[in-house]
């Protein structure tokens, strides 16, 4: 295992302990899943920093960093629904858009037409986005002022905006290759 596969694993090892952190009804536990998140979101940087600048890149890298962002993201909007059911709607688009353009994704890589859904800006702008809005969910908290809560219900929409958007610019991107003109 190289040190970019190591660090995207690491990603997924950190699921388990923000989800126990969040729930552990420490003092700070809130803000401290916050920060482990954020560390998770950030590996997310370096594993491929690491491929590239190391020549690490594999197959299998290639592979396995979206499928740790999706479990990262899943399993924590999951979680966070249970606590904030507002986010329901939000939670689901997001959600639903990964499948689907994953999906998407790997059927284009089946006819080699990987680089026809190349991750775009507006992919890399949603997925900004819905990190910061699942870092405010984490943190907020009964003793931080409710303001917190309310951006980070405001981003998380945005994030279902944004998810909806991308989701059609990748179809369109995709679309001559689902429907070829015969």
């Amino acid at each position: 295992m190289n040190w970019a596969n190591f660090t995207t694993f690491s990603r997924v090892a950190m699921i388990p302990l923000i989800v126990a952190l969040y729930h552990s009804g420490m003092e700070w536990a809130h803000l401290l899943a916050a920060v482990l998140f954020s560390v998770a979101s950030l590996t997310d940087w370096l594993d491929g920093y690491l491929a590239r600048k190391l020549k690490l890149t594999s197959p299998f890298g290639a592979f396995i960093d979206p499928v740790a962002d999706k479990l990262l993201v899943v399993t924590i909007l999951i979680m966070l629904v249970t606590v904030h059911p507002v986010i329901f709607i939000a939670a689901m688009i997001i959600i639903g858009r990964e499948i689907l353009v994953s999906a998407l994704r790997e059927w284009m890589a089946g006819r080699g037409e990987r680089k026809a859904v190349a991750v775009a800006f507006s992919g890399k702008l949603k997925t900004t986005v819905q990190m910061l809005a699942i870092i405010v969910l984490l943190m907020a908290s009964s003793t931080l002022p409710v303001l917190i809560l309310q951006a980070g219900y405001v981003l998380i929409y945005l994030a279902a905006l944004l998810s909806i958007t991308s989701m059609i610019q990748y179809f369109a991107s995709a679309w001559p290759v689902l429907f070829p003109k015969r």
